[in-house]
């Protein structure tokens, strides 16, 4: 007896059915940002912050502007002209020109200016290094009286400079470091916001059993900072590399108190040497060198932000959730 196979009919072919299209992406995911609605802001909060964010560039580029605009003026101009306002003649290359010269035997600005970046390179950098050891130390390790140590570096914070101005100038007249570059250097390597910032950083970036995982296997303690925790305190050591060399370069009060050379100066004093003189002597010449200096003061300091951004948004946004 033979089996016989039924061969059922399949369903008839019909129209082709395009598949679905892709769901519709919200605006903000394909640059990998996420959508405000996540949040759980409320429209109007968001125009309010946002107004808010308006105001505050406006208030922080007004004075940039100012400088740009004068700093092309003469000296007449800049006081008789409207402010916000370009003015014939047109002297920027010629201020530029003289910015850099002996201006009435007082003062050279490039010997300021680089005296500044001395400064805010060595002692930024060097507060960096030194903030990134400890914050290393103070997070990985325990240690008798680790806790009151790092709470006495975070309340060197509540002391203003202007408390220790008498004690600091006689303490550098006993070791003799009045009008020396070390007495400016010295306390700039001292941050204990970088302290604090990175502590906070290594105990979010650096996982504790990575560290553990590298000491089973037999790695001192300066190759896992080196070769393991240094590389994942990148956006951290910008960060707080930034921090330090901007409260370098803007610093006024300690080399005002500790120099009397106008060789060592940097261009914050000398900029307010040049104005005290511009208003002592009534010079035609000297407004304008102050202002196209400050505009020179500030650029570089925009230009390290600019490079150094997305490792400052990055070293925020992870210190942000720490515990």
């Amino acid at each position: 007896m033979s089996a016989t196979t039924v061969v059922r009919p399949g369903p008839e072919p019909g129209p082709s059915v395009p598949p679905p299209p892709p769901p519709r992406r919200r605006r903000g995911q394909e640059d990998g940002s996420i959508p405000i609605e996540y949040y759980g802001l409320r429209r109007g909060t968001v125009t309010a912050v946002t107004t808010l964010c308006v105001l505050f560039a406006i208030f922080t580029l007004v004075p940039i502007a100012w400088l740009v605009i004068n700093s092309t003026k003469t000296q007449a101009n800049i006081f008789e002209s409207f402010g916000f306002w370009f003015a014939s003649p047109f002297v920027f290359g010629k201020n530029f020109a003289l910015l850099f010269q002996n201006v009435d035997g007082y003062g050279v600005y490039f010997r300021w200016f680089g005296n500044t970046v001395l400064y805010a390179v060595v002692g930024g950098g060097g507060a960096t290094a030194l903030a990134a050891l400890a914050g290393y130390g103070f997070a990985r390790f325990r240690f008798r009286g680790s806790r009151a140590l790092f709470y006495l570096v975070i309340a060197a914070l509540l002391v203003p400079i202007t408390a220790i101005t008498l004690p600091l100038y006689l303490s550098y007249a006993k070791v003799h470091l009045i009008n020396s570059i070390w007495g400016m250097l010295l306390p700039s390597m001292v941050s204990p916001v970088g302290v604090y910032l990175m502590r906070v950083f290594v105990e979010v970036s650096v996982p504790r059993e990575l560290i553990d995982a590298a000491r089973i296997d037999g790695a001192g303690e300066l190759r896992i900072f080196f070769r393991l925790a240094l590389p994942l305190m990148v956006p951290g050591l910008m960060t707080v590399l930034l921090l330090n060399v901007v409260t370098v370069w803007n610093n006024y009060f300690l080399p005002l108190i500790i120099f009397s050379q106008n060789q060592l100066y940097p261009l914050t004093v000398g900029l307010g040497l040049w104005s005290q003189r511009a208003q002592n002597s009534g010079n035609a010449e000297i407004f304008p060198l102050i202002v196209l200096g400050g505009l020179v003061t500030v650029v570089p300091l925009i230009v390290l932000f600019l490079i150094l951004q997305r490792y400052w948004r990055s070293g925020l946004l992870l210190g942000s959730i720490a515990n």
